[in-house]
Order: structure tokens, then C-alpha cells, then sequence
């Protein structure tokens, strides 16, 4: 008898064939009704579950009782009650380094539409009012040479930093729970406080795991330290970041623009941000490549076979099993 595994969310064709080729399959499915009533009914007998997206728990899982692993397509796992899984010993796998350089590429793209107005004088253009030489009041700022601050010198973290370096000459700093000695040396980087890299930084950006330290790390306080042209990034998560605090910084010109791909309540809708021609904000797509998603998808097919084979994944996030 197959293995019963329970899909929670769009998945790349090619591994939903392959699933459907090993195991029982069962989708959730928005549109049927209550997403919650379906997980909760759908995992009293799976085995596994792979997908993205979804804020899974005690109140979802109660009825599962032959669980073994969660396989999220998917880097971050700030969504899924880790808690709760470890006592239940069900793996919870994730995706990492897969997407590591395609992050980086969206970081560095959102600093420098940030730095240079892209959105805001792409629609200044379309709107017929390019009908002289741009004046000061389409400026922007320079790149090349500029003071990168790096708040996460993790993988991602590190992969902007070299983008920095090697590519516009930047001064490198970073802000990480411990130094990163043989990193750093490669890029020149300076190990920092929070309070010295912001003061210092022209450019910042936020590519920090959420966690207990990281949760409301940039309020008022913080972006208050930032120097008035400095243009402030976040690619790691949304409530790493006093939302309200970086629009009034935005809306005084506290500091000069922003770029976001994260935000405190995701999907976006009615927000001050909108009002804003000081930011370019992004649907959360920092991973969204075909080529990247496929193979996290891939990765996480991996996870989830080698779990439901009575193997320990790969890449396991559980402390236990590690």
C-alpha cells in the first residue's frame, strides 16, 4: 500500500508526477472551501507533506498520527510550529543554498531601483512629463564606491556582499551574531554593531533568518541612526522590520528610499507604501526564477523521500536530528 502524502501548495509539475508516480497524493485545494478543515482532515492518515506557504501547527496537525516529515519548498521555516514537530519527532526539512545567488541578484537589484528611482521615474517617464533635461529633483544616488552595510552574513548574506565588492567597489560591513573571520577577509568585510553599521552604511540590507533576536530588530530607534541618502533593503522577512517606523523614515526623508520583497502581512494589499515614490515594493519573489524554483522543488522531493525511506533528510531543520 502507497504511502499517503498531502500537497499543500502549487508544486512544479515535473515532481507532482513523480509523487503521484510513489505515492497516494492528495492536494489542498483554496477554492474546495477551508484550508485548515482540509489539512486537518487530509493528514489524520499521511505520511508526508511537502509544499510552501502555509502557516502549518497544533490546530492543523492535531489529527495527524503517522506523520513523519514536512518538506517545505522553501528556505525559511518561521511558519511551521518547530515546537511542536520536535515533540512529535515529524522532520521538518528545508531548501537552502539553492537559492541562495538568485536572492542576491533580487537584493542587489531592489538596492540599485532604490538608489537610482527606477519605478518612480519609469512612471514619470510614461507619463509624458520627461519633456526637458531631468533636474534634481529626478537624482539619485551612486553605487559604485559606497559603504555596504550587511545585517546577516549568512549564505545569501554573504553572496550580496560579494556582489558589492567585486562588482561596484564597495566598502563592506556586517552585523552577524559572530564574526566570520575567513569570509570577511575575502571581502575586506568590517565586523560591526548594529549601531556603528547603520551610522556608517549608504546602503543597507536585512538578510537575517527570523527568530527570537532578529523579530522587530529595525524599528524607529534604529532607522533614526541611518544617515539621511542611505537607502535601506530587506529580503529576509517582514517582521524583522517596524513597518510603520520605515514609512514615516520614508515619508520625512529620514532616510532616502527603500526596498522591500517582505512585509509584515503577505500578500500586500492597502498599504502606505503604495503612497510612497521613495520605495520599489516586491511580491515577495526573491526565489522566484523558474530554473530556482524548480530545483528547490526538487530539493524538497529529495527530503521528503529519503524521510518516508526511513532515511534522515539532508537538509533537516529539528535540532535532534541533526
Amino acid at each position: 500500500m502507497k504511502q499517503k502524502v498531502v500537497v499543500f501548495s502549487q508544486i512544479h509539475p515535473e515532481i507532482q508526477h513523480k509523487l503521484e508516480q510513489q505515492y497516494d497524493v492528495v492536494y489542498i485545494q483554496p477554492k474546495l472551501g477551508n484550508v485548515n478543515e482540509q489539512i486537518l482532515q487530509h493528514v489524520q492518515d499521511a505520511h508526508g507533506m511537502i509544499g510552501a506557504g502555509r502557516l502549518l501547527n497544533q490546530d492543523n496537525l492535531a489529527s495527524a498520527s503517522q506523520l513523519k516529515v514536512i518538506s517545505s519548498i522553501s528556505v525559511g521555516y518561521d511558519n511551521y510550529a518547530l515546537d511542536y514537530l520536535n515533540e512529535k519527532n515529524i522532520y521538518l526539512c528545508n531548501t537552502p543554498h539553492v537559492l541562495t545567488e538568485t536572492t542576491a541578484d533580487l537584493a542587489f537589484a531592489l538596492l540599485m531601483a532604490a538608489a537610482r528611482r527606477v519605478p518612480a521615474l519609469d512612471q514619470w517617464t510614461k507619463q509624458g512629463q520627461w519633456q526637458r533635461t531631468a533636474s534634481e529633483a529626478q537624482f539619485g544616488m551612486d553605487i559604485f564606491g559606497k559603504t555596504l552595510g550587511i545585517i546577516g552574513l549568512g549564505h545569501i548574506g554573504a553572496a550580496i556582499a560579494r556582489r558589492g565588492f567585486h562588482g561596484f567597489n564597495m566598502n563592506i560591513l556586517y552585523h552577524n551574531r559572530r564574526e566570520k573571520l575567513e569570509l570577511a577577509q575575502g571581502l575586506n568585510a568590517e565586523y560591526c554593531d548594529l549601531n556603528s553599521l547603520l551610522q556608517r552604511s549608504d546602503f543597507v540590507v536585512v538578510a537575517v533568518d527570523l527568530n527570537a533576536d532578529s523579530k522587530a530588530l529595525m524599528g524607529a530607534e534604529q532607522l533614526a541612526q541611518m544617515q539621511k541618502h542611505a537607502v535601506f533593503v530587506n529580503i529576509s522577512r517582514g517582521s524583522v522590520v517596524d513597518e510603520q517606523a520605515l514609512i514615516d523614515a520614508l515619508k520625512t526623508g529620514q532616510i532616502f528610499a527603500a526596498g522591500l520583497d517582505v512585509y509584515q502581512k503577505e500578500p500586500l494589499q492597502a498599504s502606505e507604501l503604495f503612497d510612497l515614490d521613495n520605495i520599489v515594493t516586491l511580491p515577495h519573489v526573491g526565489s522566484a526564477t523558474a530554473q530556482t524554483r524548480k530545483r528547490m522543488a526538487e530539493l524538497a522531493y529529495q527530503n521528503l523521500v529519503d524521510a518516508l525511506a526511513g532515511r534522515v533528510p539532508r537538509y533537516v531543520v529539528n535540532p535532534q536530528f541533526q
